[in-house]
Order: C-alpha cells, then structure tokens, then sequence
C-alpha cells in the first residue's frame, strides 16, 4: 500500500514479544544510494518529519537501544521531546520516556554526555566483561546501571536481561550499522524501518544501515515482507516498514 501522507507511528501493531527476548523493531534513515552517514554522522539525511516519525517509534518501546560509536558520534538518548507522546505512554501506565541502553564492549564512551547527565530517562550499560576495571569504576561513578556481557557474544544476554530483569515488551535499535549487523547477524530483528531520503552520498567507504562481517548465502539471506510504504511529496522522502518472514 503506498499513500501521500505522513505514516501513523504512533500506536503500532507490534507483534507480542517472544518469551526469551523482547520483540526488537529497528528505525534508520538512509540516503537514496543507500548510505547513512555524512561525514560520520547521520545528521543531515532526515528531515524534521523524519525526526517526529523516530520519536513517534520511541513511543511503542519500553527500550531504546543504540551502539556505542553512535553515542560517541551523535549522543544517545530515549527522549521523546513531545508532550503529547509523553502523556500517551503515562496513559498506558509507562514512564514518560522509554529506558535508553547502550553496548559497548571497551567502556570507551564520553561520559558527559546527555545519556549520563540527564534526569529524564533511565539509562543502562550493556558493557563487555573484558572491559577494564578503570572504565567500570568511571561508568558506576556516573550513577547509571552497567550490565556486564559476553564481550564476544553480547547480544543474546543484552537481550536477555531487558525481557526477564526489565520487563521489557519491545526494544527499538537506532543503531548505528555495526549494532544493526550484529543483531542481523543472529536473526533478532523482527521488523525494520526505514526512512530513504532524496539525497546521495557516495563513497566506497560511507556505511549502509547493516554492517556485518557474515558472509550470505542465497541460504542465509533474510526475506523481508513490505507492510507499508508511504511517500512524502513535501520532504521527497519515502517511509517504509518491513517484517521479516523467515528464520
């Protein structure tokens, strides 16, 4: 189906969360040569209606995850910036704001920023067991909750824990590639969003939204089934929600 309207991100459909994991949805905005960084950063690709869109899937998770060369590119936060939404979750009995996670697995992240200083949500450290006791001690002293992983697999405990330890229903990854791939990689997305904007980017180098070391086979690639597709003729961008269909 595809409509010349703004999509309704609001109040989503999801499907009901797996009993060992939450269900795991994923939201990235990419250029029209498929590209989604300029300059290291995705700043630049989405417009202000893709913005209210990436807020608007904020406010369907009880987990707003992002890796860690994301939090020290462009910061990393779970606010939802708007009142309205925040008076929706509070209706459903939720916090205002989603809990915001990261994954690293060096405890190399800036700790000045908004993920550690900001009151209005809560924050959690996904860090891998190899990290050194120096970068445990400094993320404690910052009053958030840290995590400790497998440093060579971490994604199946993160997981673990935010569906038995937080309760949590449905995590939105905003990535960057690298988290995106090592989800992909272990066939843990369930669905995936994307906004394409009307701009190229180039470059041999510029990542795409999944950066993954594996290897795919006809076998092994992931089948995706279009929910929706809507097109914006004032910003030029094109909003998409896939599923995947198969394991």
């Amino acid at each position: 189906m595809v409509d010349s309207a703004k999509p309704n991100y609001v109040s989503l459909d999801l499907a009901d969360a797996p009993a060992d994991r939450p269900f795991v949805y994923t939201n990235m905005v990419m250029s029209a040569d498929g590209k989604v960084v300029i300059e290291g950063t995705e700043r630049g690709l989405g417009s202000p209606v893709d913005q209210q869109l990436m807020r608007e899937l904020r406010t369907n998770a009880d987990v707003v995850l992002n890796g860690a060369n994301t939090l020290r590119k462009t910061g990393s936060s779970s606010r939802l910036k708007d009142s309205r939404l925040e008076s929706l979750r509070i209706s459903r009995g939720q916090p205002p704001n989603p809990i915001a996670a990261v994954l690293s697995s060096s405890g190399d992240i800036p700790l000045d920023r908004l993920f550690f200083t900001s009151d209005q949500f809560r924050a959690i450290v996904y860090l891998g067991d190899t990290a050194s006791s120096e970068r445990v001690a400094a993320i404690l002293a910052t009053g958030r909750e840290l995590v400790e992983v497998p440093a060579t697999n971490p994604v199946p405990a993160m997981f673990r824990h935010m569906r038995e330890t937080l309760g949590a229903q449905r995590v939105l990854v905003e990535g960057g590639p690298t988290l995106n791939g090592m989800i992909f990689d272990q066939e843990l997305i369930d669905e995936y969003f994307i906004t394409i904007a009307p701009r190229l980017v180039g470059g041999d180098e510029t990542m795409t939204a999944i950066r993954s070391d594996r290897v795919s086979t006809a076998a092994l690639v992931q089948q995706l089934k279009l929910i929706s597709a809507v097109t914006n003729p004032e910003t030029g961008e094109m909003y998409l929600r896939y599923r995947r269909i198969n394991s």
